[in-house]
């Protein structure tokens, strides 16, 4: 007789897949609750919406998340620009394809704290410094 698995992950167990997005490039890094750091992960080369989306299911599906972060731009002063616009597209299109959580965290200077601590990487250790920052937020 074997043991139910239960529906739901205990909150230190859960794993988080983040995303730093970009046009061209999407940083990509994996992490849990328990040990609040960040993995990089390879890097999504893919332009466009469709092709984008289609590499983020592979990275979905390789490591199962509990939930999703995505990392939101803005100007210095707060302000939104275009790309703020196009991050939250994106987190949409993500929590619609899915059906997971799906956090928006604040990226700026992300890029310049990962190139800043050494990352070989400047989107992927963008997504690591994203995804550590919401863990950090977590109770």
């Amino acid at each position: 007789m074997s043991t139910p698995v239960p529906d739901v992950v205990p909150a230190q167990f859960q794993t988080f897949l983040a995303f730093d997005f970009g046009l061209k490039r999407t940083g990509v890094a994996v992490g849990n609750r328990m040990l609040r750091s960040a993995t990089p992960q390879p890097t999504i080369r893919a332009e466009g919406s469709d092709a984008r989306l289609a590499a983020c299911t592979e990275r979905v599906e390789e490591w199962q998340p509990d939930a999703l972060v995505v990392g939101v731009p803005f100007h210095p002063d707060g302000a939104s620009h275009d790309n703020t616009a196009r991050a939250r597209k994106f987190a949409r299109q993500l929590r619609a394809r899915f059906g997971k959580p799906v956090y928006e965290v604040d990226e700026r200077y992300s890029t310049t704290e990962a190139l800043a601590s050494g990352a070989r990487d400047a989107d992927a250790g963008a997504a690591c410094v994203i995804l550590e920052q919401f863990l950090r937020s977590l109770p």
